[in-house]
């Protein structure tokens, strides 16, 4: 019942907001094309000092957690994903606070992003690769980004609102 009310609410989007989750998933959905039609896999492409292009596909989640890449962890981390995209949603439908509806939108198009790029294999396509100097991080793609991005500002908006509650009046 609350999944109805969510999809019944995504008819009262604001205009500003979808047009920003239309072009966030877009934006990672033609980067992720392009890596895919100009990298090779696991071939290192210098791009600039801190990022190296290299594909890879991520059957897992962040940093490759649950990477069983197998049939039943695919469509169950489908599901999950999707459950958890929707419960964002709810989130960002009760959220007064613009800045903390902005984030959500940057958490909500990354994982919209990343779930479309893993319906039809079950794999998400990564190609940023983070490093310093010769040692390897991890390798992300843009709405992997936009997640982690989002909830920054989001614990940070939070941690505002909590010293701004805390703080005594006169």
């Amino acid at each position: 019942i609350q999944m109805f009310t969510v999809m019944e609410k995504l008819g009262n989007l604001s205009r500003g907001y979808l047009i920003t989750l239309f072009f966030l998933v877009f934006f990672d959905f033609i980067s992720k094309l392009i890596a895919l039609n100009h990298l090779e896999l696991l071939q290192k492409n210098d791009f600039l000092p801190l990022i190296d292009f290299l594909i890879v596909f991520n059957s897992g989640i962040a940093f490759s957690f649950l990477d069983f890449n197998n049939f039943l962890s695919r469509y169950l981390l489908l599901i999950i994903i999707f459950c958890v995209t929707l419960y964002f949603l709810k989130i960002f439908f009760d959220e007064s606070n613009s800045l903390k509806k902005k984030s959500l939108i940057l958490i909500i198009g990354g994982a919209l992003g990343n779930l479309f790029d893993r319906i039809p294999d079950g794999v998400v396509t990564d190609f940023l690769h983070l490093k310093l100097f010769d040692y390897s991080f991890f390798v992300f793609n843009f709405a992997d980004a936009y997640i982690t991005i989002g909830a920054i500002i989001f614990i940070i908006s939070e941690l505002i609102l909590l010293k701004s509650t805390n703080e005594p009046k006169n």
